[in-house]
């Protein structure tokens, strides 16, 4: 509900939650307070914008570094890869429609999300995540890794740890989509996850 959103930002909600997110809590709550905070940031480009200014990024960051937190860390990738990718695709919507000047594109126009997520050193963070064992966590963490490619691409090239993640996980899905395949499964979830990776491969060379 927009004017709920709203009204919610200017009560100062957004303040609120970055303030659990920043001080020691536990895992419960700050689950809660995280998936508060997705439903306030998605599709509404005025919160997004007031959550850089408030150091969004910066909370988020110490967020997935804090020891115990991986399971938020996957959370926050899987909220930054929907607003980098809400953004693209309203900018999309707009030359499609050929409206040039629509009030959400203005705002979103004014939410300098990536250049915010190379600065904030997001573009490492990211890429160290697919360390993570689960499949679910790497599949998220693959979606950024390609959304962030364009503004993270120098980076991505620059790191090592990131070269060698990706070529040990196409060993390891090359060989869990083989035997997809012979259970009769024609590209399954682990070749899809074969793709993602020889994808992003591929452009970094």
């Amino acid at each position: 509900n927009p004017k709920v959103q709203v009204e919610a930002i200017e009560g100062g909600a957004l303040q609120k939650l970055l303030v659990v997110l920043a001080t020691e809590q536990s895992l419960t709550a700050k689950k809660k307070v995280l998936f508060a905070l997705c439903s306030l940031l998605r599709h509404f480009p005025y919160a997004q914008q007031q959550f850089l200014k408030l150091g969004g990024l910066q909370v988020l960051r110490s967020l997935v570094q804090e020891k115990g937190m991986e399971v938020l860390a996957v959370r926050v990738v899987t909220l930054l890869y929907d607003l980098v990718t809400e953004k693209m695709f309203a900018e999309e919507e707009a030359e499609l429609m050929r409206e040039t000047s629509p009030e959400k594109l203005q705002q979103y126009r004014q939410v300098h999300l990536l250049p915010g997520l190379q600065e904030q050193g997001w573009c490492e963070i990211t890429a160290h995540l697919l360390a993570l064992p689960e499949h679910d966590a790497r599949e998220k963490v693959l979606q950024t890794l390609g959304a962030l490619l364009a503004t993270c691409r120098d980076r991505y090239r620059q790191d090592p740890q990131l070269n060698r993640t990706l070529v040990i996980l196409q060993a390891e899905y090359q060989a869990l989509a083989a035997l997809e395949l012979q259970d009769g499964e024609d590209e399954g979830y682990f070749w899809e996850l074969l793709g993602s990776i020889n994808s992003l491969l591929k452009e970094l060379r």
